[in-house]
């Protein structure tokens, strides 16, 4: 690559970040649909193989998708509204076995200092906070028509991000073709390289864990469901979107399952079954999901994942949460090819030379050593 080459890139990566800062409030929808449209387009591919154009592909993943959402709609986030209810009356009854139970075993058996847990004030405060909450979406909407503008900029954008979508879908194999056209002749090939091996990572995470939280969160829910306890589908959805860091949605989901047993059944063999359900799924996700969904693709690291969306989050709000994962990925795929050229250059194989010892020195030395 040449020095003109090498301000070329800069240049252009400084104009993009410079725009992405400017242009952040209206970013989000068109974010929205260029993720939407990476995700979909290997199945409108698919498709387009079977013998359909690439516009009825398109309007028939569209289908699905809309088939899916309404499905979402109507079963699911009623269910989860109700379920959100009983967890706000069954928090203030968790503090109040905290306080009568668990506190006076652990003063019992630990001689644990009586003042060191000041309970009622929690509990003023969640039972507080839950009966200001209410329904949460009731009271997000209640918001939102006070503010004309507020509600016209989220009906734009729940329009736009379908049609916006549709058109990247449409023409996402063309958009690439002339971006890679557009391209320098002579760092094409490694241009093209580093794209696809930024790919590689992207659909190991993105596609692969994506789909396995979501797995996951239906394994847990219908698993908790069977078992009996009331709040199967959100402690399930809740140890979903935490396995986006592996392990992490078993210990999050297995402490919250198992103190939501022991509220409901008071019964140890209720506890043991929970265990259970996070076991099965822990085996499924080992032996199953993970080989088949993510495979042996090297994905981002937990660390690198986690640390990416906080910063992504303090930079440059939601739209950095959004932009956060791509970025790392392009990062990552930039330090291993630095990491290669360091260990290949001549500063990691260059060799110190041992300083001269003159004659003086030599006959000096041996003197020493006789005497």
């Amino acid at each position: 690559m040449t020095d003109s080459q090498r301000w070329f890139v800069l240049c252009v990566s400084m104009i993009l970040l410079v725009l992405v800062y400017l242009l952040e409030p209206i970013l989000f929808p068109f974010l929205c649909s260029m993720l939407l449209a990476y995700l979909w387009d290997p199945v409108v591919d698919r498709l387009e193989v079977h013998g359909l154009s690439r516009t009825n592909s398109v309007v028939a993943v569209f289908g699905v998708f809309f088939l899916l959402m309404v499905v979402f709609l109507l079963l699911l986030l009623p269910m989860l509204g109700r379920q959100l209810d009983a967890l706000s009356q069954k928090i203030p009854q968790l503090i109040e076995q905290l306080d009568t139970v668990i506190v006076p075993w652990l003063q019992a058996t630990i001689g644990l200092d009586p003042t060191a847990f000041d309970l009622k004030e929690v509990r003023e405060v969640l039972q507080s906070n839950w009966k200001q909450g209410g329904d949460m979406i009731a009271q997000i909407l209640s918001k939102a028509s006070h503010s004309g503008l507020v509600l016209a900029g989220w009906i734009a954008n729940l329009v736009l991000i379908p049609v916006v979508t549709f058109y990247l879908l449409r023409d996402w194999d063309v958009m690439v073709a002339k971006i890679n056209g557009l391209l320098p002749r002579s760092i094409e090939p490694r241009i093209s390289r580093w794209a696809m091996e930024c790919d590689e990572v992207l659909g190991a995470f993105i596609k692969g864990q994506f789909l396995v939280m979501l797995a996951l969160g239906i394994v847990y829910s219908v698993g908790l469901a069977i078992v009996g306890v009331d709040l199967a589908l959100l402690l399930g959805m809740l140890a979903g979107l935490a396995s986006i860091v592996p392990y992490m949605g078993f210990i999050v989901g297995i402490i919250a399952a198992e103190i939501a047993a022991f509220m409901q059944f008071h019964d140890a063999l209720y506890m043991v079954l929970v265990a259970v359900v996070f076991g099965i799924g822990q085996m499924l996700e080992g032996m199953v999901l993970t080989p088949l969904l993510v495979g042996d693709k090297i994905g981002l690291h937990p660390v690198a994942v986690i640390f990416a969306i906080m910063a992504g989050g303090q930079l440059f709000g939601f739209t950095g949460i959004l932009l956060a994962l791509p970025v790392a990925a392009v990062i990552m795929v930039a330090l291993r090819h630095l990491h290669e050229d360091y260990k290949t250059s001549d500063l990691y194989h260059a060799v110190v030379e041992k300083p001269a010892v003159n004659q003086g020195d030599d006959a000096l030395n041996s003197e020493n050593s006789n005497s």
